[in-house]
């Protein structure tokens, strides 16, 4: 007898934890904000990118971040005379949509044609900006490196290096931005896995929390993990300051980092919302789906709960080869404390497809707002 109340006991926490598990999600409404679309809708010169990290540079600009870049003109909804370059910058004057105003900076080449806003110092492949945040020595920017492998799809690419670029004068325009280069020597990349750091950028107090992905080859369909380190605000690029969270304790050995969450693409958010008492994370399903989801946390370093989507993005289902990704909040245009925003991208792998609409390759805007 005495098993047998055991057993009922057992079996009623069980249930009551899954009971209380499957509360835990909120309720969440998500609209479409056109105002946002608009902003970033131009015909000439900047005419879509992806990525679309963001930053607080004072109390009355916001940076803008992107991966690749379409330079050139739109005519009757296409591409035309118009190139794709590897990064983007743009500065947006005014918090409120419906007074900004934005404008797109790039590079140029030797012959005068659109280039890169930033390459990498060793020479090798190119740069898409991640997360970036400002502290009083500057503002930092995450960026990727990465090569073209051998073949002709969209995908076929690799990760070979993490940097942290230091600008130097970020009240001026980007393209007069000085920015310092150095290596972060806590990422890796090989054949056997990798491991990114600036997924996302969190600031609590006087550190930074400083998000990646670790991702082993073995794992089935190159499964990524998030990770954390942490660092002062003070001393972001001293890299002897950074500590790794590693089972409840925070170390000095990036390799022991734990894996606070599994099924993580390399672009996520993470971001306090006040009213749930909760951070969010958001992110794309698998890197690449109509799928937008999100987890909650009472700290920043999880326990996370279990995914539960917010949205599926309408452009999926336009054509078969058209897939959506780069999901992430924006802390910074949140208008409310139960609200963020958010943006995602949808591209096409088919490319002739992608250029002949250019409804496609730009940020689109979501609002979310939660309530428990």
């Amino acid at each position: 007898m005495k098993h047998k109340k055991h057993s009922f006991a057992l079996i009623y926490m069980i249930l009551l934890i899954m009971v209380v598990g499957c509360a835990s999600a909120p309720n969440v409404v998500v609209d479409a904000l056109p105002y946002y679309d608009v902003l970033f809708s131009k015909e000439e010169g900047w005419t879509g990118g992806d990525g679309a990290y963001s930053a607080v540079l004072n109390d009355s600009e916001i940076a803008w971040f992107f991966g690749d870049t379409w330079i050139g003109q739109i005519k009757d909804g296409r591409h035309v005379n118009a190139t794709l370059i590897n990064n983007s910058v743009a500065i947006q004057s005014g918090r409120s949509p419906a007074g900004a105003k934005i404008d797109f900076y790039f590079g140029q080449a030797g012959d005068g044609s659109p280039a890169a806003l930033m390459r990498p110092a060793d020479g090798r492949g190119w740069f898409w900006i991640f997360d970036g945040v400002m502290t009083a020595k500057g503002l930092y920017l995450f960026l990727i490196q990465v090569e073209r492998t051998a073949g002709e799809d969209v995908f076929d690419f690799k990760v070979i290096g993490g940097w942290l670029g230091h600008v130097e004068n970020p009240a001026e325009l980007p393209t007069a931005w000085q920015v310092r280069q150095s290596r972060i020597p806590w990422s890796k990349f090989s054949d056997s896995g990798g491991i990114l750091w600036g997924s996302a950028v969190l600031q609590i107090d006087n550190n930074l929390y400083i998000y990646g992905t670790v991702e082993d080859a073995g794992d089935a369909g190159g499964r990524k993990h998030m990770i954390l380190a942490r660092a002062p605000v003070s001393a972001l690029d001293d890299y002897s300051r950074w500590r790794f969270y590693a089972d409840g304790n925070w170390v000095p050995e990036f390799k022991k980092a734990s894996r606070l969450s599994d099924n993580m693409p390399h672009e996520y958010s993470v971001t306090y919302l006040p009213a749930l008492k909760q951070y969010v994370v958001v992110y794309s399903r698998d890197g690449l789906s109509k799928d937008i989801l999100a987890r909650l946390s009472a700290q920043p370093q999880g326990p996370w709960s279990d995914p539960f989507r917010i949205f599926q993005c309408p452009e999926a289902a336009w054509d078969d080869s058209i897939f959506c990704y780069a999901a992430k909040a924006h802390a910074i245009l949140s208008p409310a404390p139960d609200q963020l925003i958010i943006t995602y991208v949808a591209n096409s792998v088919d490319f002739g497809r992608m250029a002949n609409d250019a409804r496609l390759y730009r940020p689109r805007f979501l609002r979310a707002t939660f309530s428990k």
